[in-house]
């Protein structure tokens, strides 16, 4: 017999193959309501989530709360300002990244961080991390491309 864990993950791996007509099918029998209107990937994600509830219960309500606090029940790309045009010199960026606040200046010549000035913020972005960063991506200028 196929322990529960093996189970759920045959189940969550043949959602792949699923057919938009099966996945609509599917959460019709899970959910008991109405289909949301949803592309075929994110009915996959709805119906993965179902499955898993059924299979290994639903989390305690003070972690769902704990994670609602927190943002993380969110599967939205955080937000981001639209680029409109160069970026002004006195224009701020400010990041938390490993406990640091790191706050950039845009300046005539570039950027300023720490007391030094660069010629891009891909730059800073390097130097913070110490690996290889787009700079508007780090600074949540432009949202990750999937």
């Amino acid at each position: 017999m196929m322990a529960r864990a093996d189970k759920l993950e045959a189940e969550l791996k043949s959602i792949e193959t699923w057919s938009p007509v099966q996945l609509r099918q599917s959460w019709s029998v899970l959910s008991g309501g109405n289909l949301p209107h949803a592309s075929p990937s994110l009915l996959r994600q709805l119906i993965a989530h179902q499955l898993q509830e059924k299979a290994l219960g639903k989390l305690p309500t003070y972690i769902e709360r704990e994670l609602d606090k927190f943002g993380a029940n969110s599967d939205a790309a955080p937000p981001t300002l639209p680029r409109r045009g160069p970026i002004l010199p006195g224009t701020r960026f400010v990041r938390e990244w490993n406990g640091s606040t790191i706050a950039v200046t845009a300046t005539e010549g570039g950027f300023e961080w720490d007391s030094d000035t660069y010629r891009s913020l891909s730059e800073i972005a390097r130097k913070v991390t110490g690996a290889h960063w787009s700079g508007p991506r780090f600074f949540g200028l432009t949202a990750k491309v999937a």
